[in-house]
């Protein structure tokens, strides 16, 4: 028997798709777009649009995007995973730095 992605993912992510879907539920609905615009200007059926707002982790990226893009987020996209905001990513930098550093003297030098 295969495990799908929803089967695996952890409940945290779980949480956080469902948050996803809800607050892009939200928007669109300030927007005072209908579910069929919505579908319409991403591309994709109706159905999917609605996985979309469920958060369902088999929609392709490339839908959320548009759909970000859609709804005027898109830069946030971009600030998702920047490496400027990754403070364990920085923390291992910093980690890597070595102790000192030497100059070599290049060979033959006194």
């Amino acid at each position: 028997m295969r495990s799908t992605v929803t089967d695996t993912l952890p409940p945290r992510v779980k949480r956080a798709l469902g948050k996803l879907g809800a607050d892009i539920a939200l928007a669109r609905k300030k927007r005072s777009l209908t579910i069929m615009m919505m579908a319409e200007r991403l591309g994709v059926a109706k159905s999917t649009y609605l996985k979309i707002e469920k958060g369902d982790p088999t929609v392709a990226m490339g839908a959320y995007a548009m759909t970000f893009f859609v709804l005027g987020f898109d830069e946030a996209l971009t600030q998702i995973v920047d490496a400027h905001r990754d403070e364990q990513g920085l923390l291992l930098d910093a980690e890597r730095l070595p102790k000192r550093v030497r100059v070599r003297k290049p060979p033959g030098a006194i």
